[in-house]
């Protein structure tokens, strides 16, 4: 392609709100622009990068042997509601009404469309296993869209379902998934690691992210220095304390004035914030519930709403907890509490001895506290975030580390959670009727865009894997009043370009200055530059985007070596 041909409008400066990597170099390069908030339209660099993922996605999904679909972007609110997502959702589902005034959503997961074709053509065991995918916009509406394709309102999805006799065989799929999922962020050219996740909105479970490693990441994930276990911190498990401590203490209150916080409460106490354990008082469906945790430590909420089997997870007012406790925020302990309320202790706290507590009192403390002396839990469980420094709860010797990603794709065993409401179901071998179980597997095709970025770039743009680049070699042609500069230049792009090569042609009448800065911003990873006194000694110059080594490469065989070194980096 020709740029003089298509449109780049490269940019100097980035927009104001543009304030990670890929969402900066994207608008500059002249991949994207803003058509409202979390909304893009894709330019042609763009709109390459899209495609060149979902052929990536395309070849793996057909090799596991899952077959294309393609589902309505606009749902029937019935659909919905016949798995109960209608009511469960939430605000980022945008519902509208036809002009009939029908209900209908803009499909943000398509769990329901898949299922309600599968049961009115699926009747048979015989029919089964049936794995089935598509790649189509989805649209979840973000109450605070940002960074640029990593948390947009619309975005381009690879969503597959697959449909099972029993779990055993949809335990099977998931692991093929799994794999699957393993060559795609291979050959994308990305660093990547497989975590435990959490379920969320999607349910199941089972479920597994592929998240893309880099400091700019939302997600906060830990790994093990010693085996492979990897999980999102709302899923991680860190290992609890083998050897409880022993209680030499007796409870004892005492006065601490105007310590409100864990860090305020050790420094006048003089005891250490692993010594406190501080009592949160949540409403969980409503009711108010105490849990403790360590003071050094935070609840992780995911955790403690599966652990109390719950919809809805408050943290209490100010109000609810002076109600519960007869103390204003910061006092709340689990010994004496005015209100007598189920008590979630973690592990950590279990295997503690004479710690401090709140007092359930303005402007005092309890010294001295012990399990089960002192009051008696509901019930132990894990209940706080794992975090840098935990011990490995899958190994012996291993530590968890922190880490910071960026989600591009899921796993997830759904079991019969959507086929059960729904209906989805067949005639075994003998003749009974059964739900089917099912698998759910996301990719985020434009946040894989944006996390290779994230991953591959410099202060002057984007560094691109070969399999991602919108182009594969970009020839620019320093001057435009010489006829053999430009003679070469054409020869070379045609000759590229016949061998199967992704050639952007620089034919544009600018500076060269400017065409070395704009093929930088851009990041295509093999550079040719043509000019007139290269040209004059029967050379060009080749350079490659993650390198400073500039090398000359006589004419006659240019084509012939850029060509084989491209082919050699594609997956």
């Amino acid at each position: 392609m020709r740029m003089s041909q298509t449109l780049i409008p490269t940019l100097k400066e980035a927009p104001s709100e543009a304030e990670v990597p890929s969402h900066v170099f994207m608008v500059r390069g002249g991949y994207l622009r803003k058509v409202a908030a979390g909304i893009y339209s894709f330019l042609p660099l763009g709109w390459k990068v899209v495609k060149k993922v979902e052929k990536i996605i395309r070849e793996e999904m057909d090799r596991a042997g899952a077959s294309e679909v393609f589902l309505p972007a606009v749902i029937p609110a019935e659909l919905w509601q016949e798995s109960g997502r209608w009511d469960q959702y939430g605000a980022q589902l945008l519902r509208f009404k036809d002009r009939k005034g029908g209900d209908f959503v803009i499909g943000p997961t398509h769990e329901e469309v898949i299922s309600a074709l599968v049961r009115s053509d699926v009747r048979s065991w015989r029919q089964l296993p049936l794995n089935l995918y598509q790649i189509q916009t989805k649209f979840r509406d973000e109450l605070r869209p940002r960074a640029g394709l990593m948390r947009g309102r619309e975005f381009i999805m690879k969503d597959a379902y697959s449909f099972h006799v029993d779990e055993n065989d949809a335990n099977r799929e998931y692991k093929k998934m799994y794999d699957t999922y393993q060559r795609i962020f291979t050959r994308c050219g990305l660093a990547f690691r497989a975590v435990e996740a959490d379920t969320g909105n999607i349910g199941g479970s089972l479920s597994h992210e592929f998240q893309v490693l880099t400091e700019t990441g939302e997600d906060a994930l830990v790994a093990c220095d010693a085996c492979d276990y990897a999980a999102n911190v709302e899923q991680a498990v860190a290992r609890p304390p083998a050897d409880p401590q022993t209680a030499s203490e007796q409870c004892q209150r005492v006065p601490t004035p105007g310590q409100h916080t864990i860090a305020e409460v050790s420094s006048f106490l003089g005891v250490p914030q692993t010594r406190l354990v501080k009592t949160l008082i949540y409403l969980a469906d409503g009711q108010p519930v105490a849990v403790l945790v360590r003071g050094d430590r935070a609840v992780n909420e995911i955790k403690l709403r599966r652990a109390l089997e719950v919809t809805e997870l408050l943290l209490a007012t100010d109000a609810a907890v002076r109600e519960v406790t007869g103390a204003p925020v910061g006092f709340a302990g689990p010994v004496g509490l005015k209100i007598q309320v189920p008590i979630y202790c973690d592990l950590e706290v279990q295997a503690l001895a004479d710690f401090v507590v709140g007092a359930n009192a303005p402007d005092a403390h309890l010294k001295g506290v012990n399990v089960d002396n002192d009051f008696k839990p509901t019930a132990f469980g894990d209940y706080r975030t794992a975090a840098e420094g935990d011990a490995c709860a899958r190994c012996a010797t291993g530590h968890l580390h922190a880490h910071r990603g960026i989600e591009v794709g899921q796993v997830f065993f759904l079991g019969t959670k959507y086929s059960r409401p729904m209906g989805v179901t067949f005639l075994d071998v003998d003749g009974l009727e059964k739900p089917a179980q099912m698998g759910c597997y996301g990719i985020g095709v434009t946040r894989i865009v944006a996390a290779a970025i994230e991953q591959n770039h410099d202060k002057d743009g984007i560094v691109w894997p070969v399999p991602l680049a919108p182009y594969e070699v970009a020839v620019l042609e320093l001057q435009q009043d010489d006829d053999n500069v430009i003679a070469t230049s054409k020869r070379i792009y045609e000759e590229l370009s016949a061998a199967g090569i992704d050639v952007l042609y620089d034919d544009r009448d600018e500076r060269a200055g400017v065409k070395f800065k704009d093929a930088d911003l851009i990041g295509i990873p093999f550079r040719i530059a043509i000019g007139r006194k290269g040209v004059a000694e029967g050379v060009v110059e080749l350079k490659r985007r993650n390198g400073t080594e500039v090398r000359k490469i006589r004419i006659p065989e240019a084509s012939a070596l850029v060509a084989a070194e491209v082919i050699a980096e594609r997956r």
